[in-house]
């Protein structure tokens, strides 16, 4: 594993590269407040192809921005930038967790030639969220447990695990990488109606739902494979919003079995 950085239009991007065959590049992309640390264990699932994961910004070690640089043509641009000038211009296969995978679909939209096929974790094409909650994180605090106690507080006992690889331990306290306050206004732009960009790409795509997923239901996920041709639907028993930590060998299986149906 090796992080690497790189610029778009000034702001410093960094991301992992996990190694593997470069004729068979997977570019992993977490959701709101991960990092690209989280796919080690796909890497490691899947050794037959090059795993690279980006942290986007205001997320890991990328840096953060002006709220007004959440906007999804400078997410979608960052992915762009990321395969034309670090990865050799694709075509790429596209994971994408909740904010990565509209990503995702955005880019195939807009750029078909550079994207292959995609794999979409639980993200619609009709969005409405709200994290103001991030406004009662506190910035810093003492240790370790009460960073877990203060996010739990708010959203919901467990929740930590999620969060847990943004965190980081500074010279006055324990916080998290990401930027909680440009956040807010990331998923104000990230809310939305996006079903022509949904629907304007023609390579194939896996798309997973988790069964109790507060943020795609079952009936717009089959609304979504309904609509959009080359689309396989797998739902996940017993998950929510992250498949990948609610089931990770049935997440891992399937995210194999879908690479499999591409060939080399």
């Amino acid at each position: 594993m090796e992080r690497h950085f790189f610029a778009v239009n000034g702001v410093k991007l960094s991301y992992l590269d996990f190694g593997g065959p470069s004729e068979r590049t997977l570019v992993a992309l977490h959701g709101h407040f991960g990092t690209a640390t989280m796919f080690a264990g796909l890497a490691k699932g899947i050794p037959e192809w090059r795993i690279v994961a980006l942290d986007q910004r205001g997320h890991g070690w990328s840096e953060h921005v002006a709220k007004e640089a959440y906007s999804r043509s400078n997410y979608v641009q960052d992915l762009q930038c990321f395969i034309e000038n670090e990865l050799g211009g694709g075509p790429v296969v596209l994971l994408g967790h909740s904010l990565g995978g509209v990503n995702a679909y955005q880019l195939a939209a807009r750029r078909p030639t550079l994207v292959r096929a995609m794999i979409i974790e639980d993200i619609g094409a009709e969005i409405n969220d709200d994290q103001s909650w991030l406004k009662k994180l506190p910035s810093r605090v003492p240790t370790l447990r009460e960073l877990q106690q203060a996010l739990e507080s708010l959203l919901r006992p467990g929740a930590f695990s999620y969060f847990g690889e943004s965190v980081v331990e500074c010279p006055d306290g324990w916080t998290f990488r990401f930027d909680a306050m440009g956040l807010i206004r990331s998923q104000e732009m990230l809310n939305g109606s996006w079903w022509a960009d949904w629907q304007a790409s023609t390579c194939p795509v896996l798309l997973m739902q988790g069964e109790n997923s507060p943020v795609l239901s079952w009936a717009h996920a089959q609304e979504m494979a309904r609509r959009r041709p080359n689309t396989t639907l797998l739902q996940f028993p017993g998950c929510g919003h992250s498949i990948r930590n609610g089931d990770p060998v049935g997440y891992l299986e399937a995210v194999r079995g879908f690479l499999a149906t591409l060939g080399v």
